[in-house]
């Protein structure tokens, strides 16, 4: 009986020794996704000043003229071309603010001017198709969820969020995910050992 024991935790442990590193690997991986997105999507969500969500009143909808744009046409090759610039004013119901309207953070950051900014391409009636959307829409629709700044230090309201709480909880769900992964297999790797050397000493008391 002592000796099955003895070859059975023999063969047991170049196993045990891969699922170790496989368990500190996946701790060490998850780890460096936490840096990588900690600099990234949290910073932005802890920087972003557009945190009160309400309801805005489409109070104007202008297209203000054409705007310039770059496409790729290959290696080293740009070549430009245009889309219509759509302006909306909001008015933002629980605080009676007026401000300019903006798709996301990024477009904010773009544009001073432009609701909308699409990806440029050469086939400018397929982007002056989707601000022309826009424009409908917003016109059919005069209330939108929108995001506003509390503390008034941004005059931009925002129709959607990069970086809000369900992007930050769906962001860090999987190296979350990997870490318990991890650290489990290493819980289970040592709880095995543990157990084999109880069989082990109770295996020398019956001798």
């Amino acid at each position: 009986m002592g000796e099955f024991i003895k070859k059975t935790v023999t063969a047991l442990k170049p196993g045990e020794d891969r699922a170790i590193l496989l368990g500190l690997g996946m701790i060490l991986c998850s780890m460096m996704m936490y840096f990588v997105l900690g600099i990234t999507v949290l910073r932005s969500c802890a920087d972003s000043v557009w945190t009160e969500e309400g309801t805005c009143a489409v109070i104007n909808s202008t297209v203000t003229g054409d705007v310039n744009c770059s496409y790729s046409c290959g290696s080293d090759c740009w070549r430009v071309s245009r889309f219509p610039c759509l302006q909306v004013y909001v008015s933002v119901n629980n605080t009676g603010r007026i401000g300019r309207l903006s798709h996301n953070e990024e477009t904010q950051d773009a544009s001073s001017e432009c609701v909308y900014i699409p990806r440029c391409q050469k086939d400018s009636a397929a982007m002056r198709a989707v601000i022309v959307n826009i424009s409908h829409h917003l016109k059919t629709n005069q209330h939108v969820s929108c995001y506003y700044d509390p503390s008034e230090q941004q005059d931009t309201v925002l129709l959607t969020r990069l970086y809000d709480h369900s992007t930050v909880f769906h962001t860090l769900l999987w190296p979350s995910c990997t870490l318990t992964v991890g650290a489990l297999i290493i819980v289970m790797v040592k709880l095995s050992q543990y157990l084999s050397r109880l069989c082990e000493e109770i295996g020398k008391i019956k001798r």
